[in-house]
């Protein structure tokens, strides 16, 4: 196979924390049916750049294979979004691989999302349970509100969305929306809903919901299509609710 067929793959990398990025760039052979993974496989097992020097392995993160971890998102050509579900055919050419631009490099394209899992303490994202004996049915739930939980369980907490957000920067604390629809979440849920007064006064905090700049591009990025900014938009009148009852009544 000629140069020209391969499939020509360019690639931001870091060699450790704290180091500075560079670009390596590598030729594939095409196969059918491939995606991003495939790609850096093939690059794993023959690590030879363009110019023919070896190189160390690429380094990537990657578990379901089905858009359903979030481990393998990383910026491809140019948008962030899962590499397991960004098929080679369908992708412009050379293909551009970045890691996430908003969380801290581990190496190449693995990076450190403990931003988004340490902010879901700060909001109190689960739910209270009183030991693990029998507690009986539990409340029934309409099917409105279950189809609203739903939509909201789905995240995968993959940074979408915070990677795709202006306001998600080195000088804003700003959550994100995947924090605050899991915040929803847990508000609605019949136990949940017992710690709502908690969550919501961590959404008052620096960081928190006022931060949102309703540029949308969350929703546009979330690949599972959560509505991002419908949960913004309800969590916004919960705050104002709450903020009232603590003004009038303490907390």
């Amino acid at each position: 196979m000629s140069d020209a067929d391969k499939i020509r793959v360019k690639i931001k990398r870091q060699d450790h924390p704290g180091a500075e990025p560079y670009w390596d760039e590598f030729d594939v052979e095409p196969g059918p049916n491939m995606n991003v993974i495939t790609l850096l496989q093939e690059i794993q097992r023959n690590p030879i750049d363009i110019s023919g020097k070896p190189v160390a392995p690429v380094a990537w993160e990657c578990s379901c294979l089905e858009e359903v971890c979030g481990a393998c998102t990383m910026v491809i050509n140019g948008h962030v979004r899962q590499a397991c579900t960004a098929l080679v055919d369908h992708l412009d050419k050379p293909i551009i691989l970045q890691p996430m631009r908003k969380f801290p490099v581990v190496r190449d394209l693995v990076v450190d999302r403990s931003r988004m899992f340490e902010t879901l303490k700060k909001v109190h994202a689960w739910v209270e349970i009183d030991g693990t004996h029998d507690l009986g049915p539990g409340p029934r739930r309409s099917p409105e509100e279950q189809m609203e939980a739903y939509e909201y369980a789905r995240c995968m907490t993959c940074g979408c969305c915070l990677d795709a957000c202006p306001q998600v920067n080195n000088n804003n604390p700003f959550y994100g929306a995947a924090i605050l629809a899991q915040v929803r979440l847990f508000n609605i849920h019949p136990t949940g809903r017992y710690e709502k007064a908690e969550r919501l006064r961590a959404l008052m905090l620096p960081g928190g919901i006022h931060e949102c700049g309703n540029a949308q591009n969350c929703v546009r990025v979330c690949p599972k299509k959560i509505p991002l900014t419908t949960v913004i938009a309800r969590l916004n009148g919960d705050v104002v609710v709450q903020s009232i009852k603590d003004f009038l009544y303490g907390e």
